[in-house]
């Protein structure tokens, strides 16, 4: 019975410090995680898009890495901590050259936010080169 008491006890504890950890987190919310380029022509050279995001946790959001699938796709992002309720931009750059016909391409996000990992895509098709 004492094991009993101790062991209801000890949980009891532990639940405060639980909750307590949970208070304080980072969070990188994505209103959009897809880009549709449509279509797009060769010889236009590269296309640009932007997916904003918003620090919605309490402590400062720090984007570790941005990682893409394929060597045409080139992501540029903040260095710099976002604060609570503070904005940024993940700009993605994709060359399209030699790469006719349609595309889906991934970029994986890492901060030390609550959700550590965001997959980000775009799509689109290619038009090739006359």
């Amino acid at each position: 019975m004492k094991h009993f008491v101790l062991a209801i006890l000890m949980i009891l504890m532990a639940i405060p410090a639980s909750i307590a950890k949970d208070d304080k987190y980072a969070q990188a919310t994505f209103p959009k995680k897809t880009y549709d380029f449509g279509y797009i022509k060769e010889a236009d050279g590269v296309a640009t898009c932007e997916f904003e995001f918003i620090n919605t946790g309490t402590e400062p959001l720090l984007i570790l890495t941005v990682k893409t699938t394929c060597g045409c796709t080139a992501p540029d992002y903040p260095k710099r901590p976002i604060e609570p309720d503070g904005k940024g931009v993940i700009k993605v750059n994709f060359n399209p050259a030699g790469r006719q016909g349609g595309f889906l391409k991934t970029i994986t996000v890492r901060t030390n936010g609550k959700e550590k990992r965001t997959t980000l895509s775009i799509e689109g098709s290619v038009i090739p080169k006359d």
